[in-house]
């Protein structure tokens, strides 16, 4: 398996990024059908109350680089991976691996 990871910096507007991303977003991402698996996280403060390094994180399944060199080429693809930037407004880092 391959894993895309999408992590997400804080945003400039919270409720406006959660607005997107849940009712925007996300229906994007369930259009690109080589997706095995989907995972969001939202991610909460430090123990010593900090925040976290990152605002959100998503992880993307599939079966192996063809597939998600497939899934991102694809027209479904494009349109989510071109929609980052209307949201995204504390940048984003994408992380491709190997799933022991």
């Amino acid at each position: 398996m391959i894993k895309l990871t999408v992590l997400y910096g804080h945003p400039t507007d919270p409720a406006a990024f959660e607005a997107y991303y849940a009712t925007t977003h996300m229906p994007l991402v369930g259009k690109i059908k080589e997706i095995k698996k989907a995972e969001t996280t939202k991610f909460r403060d430090e123990a010593d109350g900090s925040k976290a390094a990152y605002y959100r994180m998503a992880e993307l399944w599939f079966a192996d680089m063809d597939a998600l060199q497939a899934g991102m080429g694809s027209e479904a693809g494009q349109a989510t991976a071109g929609d980052i930037a209307n949201f995204a407004t504390g940048g984003v880092t994408l992380l491709t691996g190997a799933v022991d």
